[in-house]
């Protein structure tokens, strides 16, 4: 088990988040002392600016499950981000005239993927392993961390994801909060 969460340590969060961090104190890797407060007090955006505006809402009403877009979330670290042709399967043909099913269309024409920016994710200087599919498998519904996505338009960041979270949640479910589950 490890801390909840939707990127393991492997991977980075992309633009518009700090990539300077490395080791969680403050050093000259950070532009300022304000940056390092930030890092080492887990403060995250909450709002991430997306390039397509996605309605989770929307999908997760029409009967779409969380997992159809985000492959691999049982099995594997990560919960993937949909690549476009992912979601050009269905919107070749479903709301074809709307504004963002345009952009989304305009990147697979010209062969990019969508540049999605995560809104979750650990800094490496964590040193946090996070796997989503053990969290499936116990029956931990995406709610618990992500928030309920029925009710909102975009992702935003809405539990702390900080170690007090984690442990509270795994200390409440009865399961293993050894250092060494959730750290390397």
């Amino acid at each position: 088990m490890a801390a909840l969460a939707s990127c393991s340590s492997g991977n980075q969060p992309q633009a518009k988040h700090p990539s300077y961090v490395t080791s969680g104190q403050f050093t000259t890797a950070h532009p300022s002392v304000e940056a390092a407060a930030r890092d080492y007090f887990d403060d995250y955006p909450t709002h991430v600016e997306q390039p397509i505006a996605f309605t989770h809402m929307l999908h997760l009403k029409n009967g779409m499950q969380c997992t159809d877009c985000h492959k691999g979330v049982a099995d594997g670290p990560d919960a993937s981000i949909p690549n476009v042709q992912l979601c050009m399967t269905c919107h070749q043909v479903i709301a074809t005239d709307k504004p963002e099913i345009k952009k989304m269309a305009a990147y697979q024409k010209r062969g990019e993927q969508i540049p999605w920016r995560r809104v979750f994710w650990f800094y490496q200087s964590a040193h946090v392993r996070f796997r989503h599919g053990p969290h499936i498998r116990a029956g931990v519904d995406c709610a618990t961390c992500h928030g309920d996505m029925k009710q909102v338009t975009v992702a935003v960041r809405k539990a702390g994801l900080d170690m007090k979270f984690c442990v509270d949640c795994h200390r409440a479910r009865k399961v293993v909060t050894d250092c060494t589950a959730c750290h390397f």
